[in-house]
């Protein structure tokens, strides 16, 4: 088995309104890659969030009752806890300088994937500028996916990602949070191992698994690769979706 992630050199800005797919394409070309049959695209999540026009300006927000409570327990701007609340179904947890929420597309995460980090609008002070995580980003990896396969003609898998903190362990983790054609979770359950014992709970996080290798290489900083070529993956493609990767709030001991 041979699992190659090659970082796209050479990506533009990403603007609202960029079309991704033709970006995608382009860059694709100048790096010397032709896409082949069960390829992955690995996508950061604010190159999708900035084509998607998600850039807000704080100096538009006028925070609610709640988000000034929230702001005075967690030491945060009001109006920046007000698009987290925006963006949340419920808040979790509140400490100084943190606020874990469960997302609105239901994943568990800080302050509602809002961040300052490599955000600049165009207007105004700078620091006032925000990004949102994409509204729907299986839709969008779903979208991008279909223009792509129609351009070139292959099956392909495309997957969003971003970074996470993870309970138990310090740091920061690529993971999925829109999946098209790449399986969130591989079960192998009744599979036997080396000395024939078939396998009784072993579900394999695979997407989170990918989503972490891209993230090694994308890095978290200046690098400026935001888009991964992944070839050799070991799990067929198939139809998916993020939910299959997210824990059932009844099986959430934390919760």
């Amino acid at each position: 088995m041979k699992l190659v992630l090659r970082t796209l050199k050479g990506v533009p800005l990403i603007k609202p309104g960029d079309p991704l797919d033709d970006i995608i394409l382009s860059t694709l070309r100048k790096n010397r890659i032709k896409l082949r049959v069960n390829d992955i695209l690995v996508l950061a999540q604010k190159i999708v969030s900035k084509a998607e026009g998600r850039l807000v300006n704080l100096t538009e927000i006028v925070p609610s009752r709640e988000a000034v409570e929230i702001a005075q327990q967690s030491g945060k701007d009001a109006r920046f806890v007000e698009l987290v609340l925006r963006e949340s179904k419920a808040i979790l947890r509140v400490r100084p300088g943190l606020i874990i929420v469960e997302h609105r597309c239901g994943f568990i995460c800080a302050n509602a994937g809002v961040d300052h980090s490599n955000v600049q609008g165009d207007w105004g002070n700078p620091e006032d500028w925000v990004l949102l995580l994409p509204e729907d980003a299986d839709r969008s990896a779903k979208k991008l996916q279909e223009k792509l396969e129609q351009k070139c003609g292959v099956r392909l898998g495309v997957m969003i990602i971003d970074s996470h903190g993870r309970a138990w362990r310090m740091g920061t983790a690529g993971v999925a949070i829109g999946l098209a054609g790449v399986p969130g979770l591989v079960d192998l359950r009744g599979q036997p191992d080396l000395f024939g014992y078939h396998l009784r709970v072993t579900q394999v996080a695979a997407a989170d698994e990918l989503a972490a290798a891209a993230s090694l290489i994308m890095g978290q900083a200046a690098e400026g690769s935001p888009i991964i070529h992944v070839r050799g993956f070991p799990y067929a493609l198939r139809e998916s979706n993020i939910t299959e990767l997210l824990r059932p709030k009844e099986n959430d001991l934390f919760r």
